[in-house]
């Protein structure tokens, strides 16, 4: 008689899967090492160094990702350019998740004509174009890295902000709040150990999608001429200066473009897996 096996249980996930969900994790710790390192192993070329005898030519085996019309070496300057990119995508998602979680934490637990005015002020940022609001701060402050990152998370925050108010509200009104209250617990305490956990911790998993999504905007911005001032090797303004040139060197935009579409993507589907996880915790 053969021994019945045991059914696998269907709340298991596959260990098949394991890897598919590690993968965007390396690849962000491949970007974060790029970002680091690259001006000491990873470059090739000096990615300033003009040379107008080498200007514009395609990929090859000296510049692997071509040059521009300066004669600069693209994929220097790509490699470069990482950590500025990173740096405004991961500055305006903090930016844009720290104003949340002070402007959602006042809706949700602060006094009524407190709470009633800061509803009132995200249902008017809200309403108000993201790109307009970020135009409108770099207009004011002139184009900088550091106006980007401003622009990009105060554009953003009011989304996060009535997501982070209902998280609150929810974690405020649950039963386990409810037992505390009972229980004697002073408001700090519950506040401290019961509310904020449970309602932020779903914000991990919104940082990682908010930096894809800082990383495309910053790089539009930059696209339009109001980000970082060349010669800066910022990926959105590597696809400005490379859009004159899109005809005769359409290296300049697909290679750029494709770098920081890989890096949002990245970026998003690690914030996907993180949410996943959280939802599977929480059943």
């Amino acid at each position: 008689m053969t021994a019945l096996r045991p059914a696998r249980s269907p709340s298991r996930p596959s260990r098949r899967r394991a890897p598919w969900s590690l993968a965007p994790a390396a690849a962000l710790v491949g970007f974060l090492g790029i970002a680091l390192v690259a001006p000491q192993v990873l470059a090739t070329h000096d990615p300033f160094a003009l040379d107008y005898a080498a200007a514009l030519q395609p990929p090859s085996l000296a510049h692997w990702f071509g040059t521009d019309e300066s004669g600069r070496d693209l994929y220097s300057r790509v490699v470069f350019g990482t950590r500025e990119s990173l740096a405004i995508g991961l500055g305006a998602a903090a930016v844009g998740l720290a104003g949340a979680i002070v402007l959602g934490a006042l809706a949700a637990l602060g006094p009524r004509p407190v709470a009633a005015a800061v509803d009132r002020l995200l249902e008017v940022l809200f309403a108000f174009p993201a790109l307009l609001l970020a135009l409108l701060l770099i207009a004011i402050a002139g184009p900088s890295a550091l106006t980007q990152i401003l622009a990009v998370g105060v554009g953003t925050a009011p989304g996060y902000a009535r997501m982070v108010r209902g998280q609150i509200l929810a974690a405020k009104n649950s039963g386990y709040v409810q037992a505390a209250v009972a229980l004697g617990h002073t408001r700090w305490r519950i506040l401290r150990a019961h509310v904020l956990p449970n309602a932020l911790r779903p914000l991990v998993a919104v940082f990682a999608l908010s930096v894809g999504q800082s990383i495309v905007w910053a790089s539009s911005l930059s696209f339009l001429g109001l980000g970082v001032a060349p010669p800066s090797p910022e990926w959105g303004a590597l696809l400005d200066a490379g859009r004159t040139y899109i005809v005769q060197a359409g290296w300049l935009v697909v290679i750029p473009g494709l770098v920081i579409v890989a890096l949002a993507l990245t970026a998003t589907t690690l914030g996907r897996h993180l949410q996943a996880g959280l939802e599977r915790g929480e059943k």
